[in-house]
């Protein structure tokens, strides 16, 4: 009876921790759907209130990402020491009203303001759920649950621009913004009374608490620890390079298509949504199986395999921005889709696992601080500004030309992966426990 007994409650056990990934995973796919619905539906936004490509950057980058970024390390702190369910449910919450508000936005000034505060509820999404997850499944299963969780992006993506072309396309641009911020609100209730609280430090063979007491200087304590921290520090620069590719290609992707292209709306929400479904989701699932596959022999594999990946996606990316037709394009953008995503997961749980238990949400938002500062705020920054300084010169090609000048970026963010490779090395040999 007692093996029985054990057997029932390990069932229990797992069967929560799958409802507990499948509902993280589904409000990342809520939060990525919301923040990726203005580079979707760019052109006609465009079109509606006459914004550039460099307002258009500032509005997917910079603008958004300097909430995202700096007000998630406060929140990261607060759900360390109480409630991580309970920050993320509010969190969604927040960020789906404000894309409901963003539909109803007559300026671009207006749009602006509902676009930070999508980035002030997206800054609790996604540091408690890795959290939850490092304290729901056990080191040598993290890397995939991990890669399960950020089928987010992916499908988010290829979600967005199959729902939201189409109904676009049906009605308006604005109509997908209400729509989306509507799930997301009745999803935030949903979290808050599904999704178990686990015990800090449950699946690390540690004790386990629900809320350390720790003190306010804590918080300081924990910032500079980091960041002292080299493996820390060039994870999450490698990373943000990673993000600055990501980022940088993604959010002017769809504008490229149609206008340089020749691609639809309508053509965008079947093709184009299978490439993002297909290329990301596969490679990011593939990221984690490949990653703690060979983590098990070193732990520099969570930075060779991202910087190899690199290396491998660079000539199909100029491929993708030299294509004469948006076949041929979509043809080579399947393969950066593919490789683009590998050091997501890879770098997540590397940090998770270097940190203490009571500190992972913050240490992952301050890990997402560098990554989506760098690659968030900066990526599509930077190709819009690109966008307009070549236009005078390079007139409907500008754009193109805009994505030759981020290619760069991927043999700098390689070597910065084979840095952090070198030091995790040496590390191992210093400290081999």
């Amino acid at each position: 009876m007692s093996a029985a007994t054990a057997t029932d409650t390990a069932s229990r056990s797992s069967a929560s921790a799958r409802i507990t990934l499948g509902m993280l995973a589904f409000v990342y796919v809520l939060n990525f759907l919301d923040r990726q619905l203005i580079s979707i539906l760019a052109k006609p936004i465009q079109d509606g209130l006459g914004i550039t490509d460099g307002q258009l950057g500032l509005l997917t980058g910079f603008y958004f990402a300097l909430f995202y970024c700096f007000i998630a390390i406060p929140i990261g702190w607060l759900a360390d020491r109480t409630s991580r369910v309970k920050v993320l449910s509010a969190a969604c919450a927040i960020w789906s009203a404000a894309t409901a508000a963003c539909g109803m936005a007559g300026t671009y000034g207006q749009l602006v303001v509902a676009r930070m505060m999508v980035g002030v509820g997206e800054a609790g999404g996604v540091p408690p759920s890795y959290a939850i997850i490092s304290d729901t499944f056990p080191r040598e299963r993290r890397t995939t649950a991990m890669a399960i969780f950020n089928l987010g992006p992916p499908i988010g993506s290829a979600l967005g621009v199959a729902f939201g072309a189409s109904l676009a396309a049906a009605f308006d641009w604005r109509m997908p913004f209400y729509v989306i911020g509507g799930i997301g609100v009745v999803t935030a209730v949903v979290v808050y009374w599904v999704v178990r609280e686990p015990k800090r430090g449950e699946t690390d063979g540690l004790p386990v608490t629900t809320a350390p007491e720790v003190g306010p200087e804590g918080f300081v304590a924990t910032i500079l620890r980091f960041f002292r921290n080299p493996l820390l520090l060039t994870a999450s620069l490698a990373s943000g390079a990673g993000n600055f590719i990501t980022y940088g290609l993604l959010n002017f992707t769809v504008l490229f298509l149609m206008r340089e292209k020749g691609m639809t709306l309508e053509d965008v929400a079947v093709w184009y949504a299978l490439v993002v479904g297909i290329g990301m989701s596969t490679g990011i699932y593939a990221s984690g199986r490949i990653v703690d596959r060979f983590a098990r022999r070193s732990k520099a594999a969570y930075a060779t395999v991202p910087a190899a990946s690199l290396v491998l996606a660079l000539p199909f990316f100029i491929g993708f921005a030299w294509a004469p037709s948006w076949k041929i394009a979509l043809a080579f953008l399947l393969v950066p889709m593919f490789l683009n995503s590998f050091f997501l997961s890879a770098t997540v749980t590397f940090v998770q696992n270097e940190v203490a238990p009571e500190r992972r949400v913050i240490s992952g938002a301050l890990l997402l601080l560098v990554m989506n500062f760098i690659g968030l705020g900066l990526g599509p920054t930077y190709v819009g500004m690109m966008s307009d300084f070549f236009r005078p010169a390079y007139g409907e090609h500008a754009l193109q030309t805009a994505y030759y000048a981020l290619a760069p970026m991927y043999l700098i963010g390689a070597l910065l992966f084979l840095w952090l490779a070198r030091l995790i090395k040496r590390a191992e040999a210093a400290d081999p426990a």
